[in-house]
């Protein structure tokens, strides 16, 4: 189920791109005999809409066909242009012995609408959620300051983390970083590096970023399933994640700060949403570093289609026969939507557990955090944690004789 709302979140996320046509005033192409301007060209350059009808509709027009001479060649009654036309559209009578309608497709339309999102949507709004996210960690910063510990160190330790679960812990945190700085290079150097560095120096990191992103890919996974299997009981929603909420955690609403277990209400949802988002951006991720065999999105429509969803919002019946190119293209779309997602949800996590928060990384930096730092914001914790140490190493052995 979960698959399936991705899916429809991704299929709402395009389809501005892919489907919305603005409104063009008509254009006079009588000089050029209905064929394309120097203004078509000039605006599809600069990237403006651009109405294709005038070339997508102008096959099989009777008054375009080949003098009656010529009309015993292969093509007919129809011209060369014609048939180019009808091929780049998906309107040619095309026929295969297999592979069904999918095979019939020779020139493959969705690419450019593809990298028309890739280009501009992708890259703005995913450029803006970045940039957003941290001038408001900035603000709050400003407006809050640092999270102190209220009655200040109490001098005395306890075992947070043990060494197992901080190796995971930064396996995953490392790996994510150089994915996602690999990731950004990819999609803004073209952008950004070569107007300051040039072509060539882009052209080299590009190089070695498809490298390490292509090979730390699976050291994220190996400590997504690590976290997972380690921490997921901790994780389970309970009623004093509810409390927690209602109190803004101590943070936004005062001093006030709500018991809670080894991982809070707010830890949790960084929990579930880098398992989730980071389980698809690696699903999505094996699918692109092993093209063509792992088709995710024709299956997942198939689905969605079944529940009604994609009628519901307007979007139709969802394709449920996919080109391996158009896999591909919404593997990589979907990937890149959720890992830019998951780096701004990263970001404030990595600013709690630094200058947002006194004491926070002592958790992951030595494994060790203060008493106080405990009590004050993992109180259920620590009491557990205190019983836990008080209690017979081995109750089961028997008592040595007097």
């Amino acid at each position: 189920m979960l698959r399936m709302a991705l899916a429809l979140v991704l299929m709402l996320t395009l389809a501005p791109a892919g489907f919305a046509q603005e409104d063009t005033p008509a254009v006079d192409r009588s000089a050029t005999g209905g064929a394309q301007t120097l203004e078509d060209i000039l605006a599809r350059q600069a990237g403006q809409k651009l109405d294709d009808s005038f070339r997508s509709d102008a096959v099989g027009d009777p008054g375009n066909a080949a003098n009656i001479a010529a009309q015993l060649g292969t093509l007919g009654g129809v011209s060369d242009a014609e048939t180019w036309r009808a091929l780049r559209y998906g309107s040619a009578n095309v026929k295969v012995s297999a592979g069904g309608d999918v095979a019939t497709v020779l020139v493959q339309d969705g690419g450019m609408r593809w990298l028309e999102f890739r280009d501009t949507t992708l890259r703005t709004y995913g450029g803006w959620l970045l940039v957003g996210t941290l001038v408001a960690l900035l603000a709050f910063y400003l407006l809050h300051g640092r999270i102190m510990i209220d009655d200040g160190r109490a001098g005395r330790t306890v075992t947070r983390f043990k060494a197992i679960e901080r190796f995971g812990h930064w396996l995953l945190a490392g790996s994510f970083i150089l994915l996602g700085v690999t990731g950004l290079l990819v999609l803004f150097g073209r952008v950004f590096l070569v107007p300051l560095f040039g072509k060539d120096a882009n052209a080299f990191l590009l190089e070695w970023s498809k490298w390490v992103h292509n090979n730390v890919s699976w050291a994220f996974i190996l400590g997504l399933v690590m976290i997972f299997v380690m921490w997921v009981v901790h994780n389970i929603p309970n009623r004093t994640d509810l409390h927690w909420l209602k109190k803004g955690g101590g943070i936004l609403f005062g001093h006030d700060h709500p018991p809670a277990k080894k991982f809070n209400a707010g830890q949790k949802m960084i929990f579930w949403s880098v398992v989730l988002f980071g389980g698809s951006i690696a699903l999505t991720g094996v699918a692109l570093l092993f093209p063509f065999d792992l088709p995710l999105f024709a299956k997942t429509f198939h689905l969605l289609n079944a529940t009604g969803l994609p009628h519901m919002v307007g979007l139709g019946e969802l394709p449920v026969q996919l080109a391996p190119q158009e896999e591909m293209q919404l593997a990589q779309a979907w990937h890149a939507i959720l890992a830019f997602v998951l780096m701004a949800i990263v970001l404030a996590h990595i600013y709690i557990g630094s200058v947002g928060m006194e004491g926070a990384y002592d958790a992951m930096g030595t494994g060790e955090v203060d008493e106080a730092w405990a009590e004050q914001h993992h109180s259920i914790w620590l009491e557990e944690y205190k019983a836990a140490e008080q209690e017979p190493k081995d109750s089961g052995a028997p008592t040595p004789a007097e």
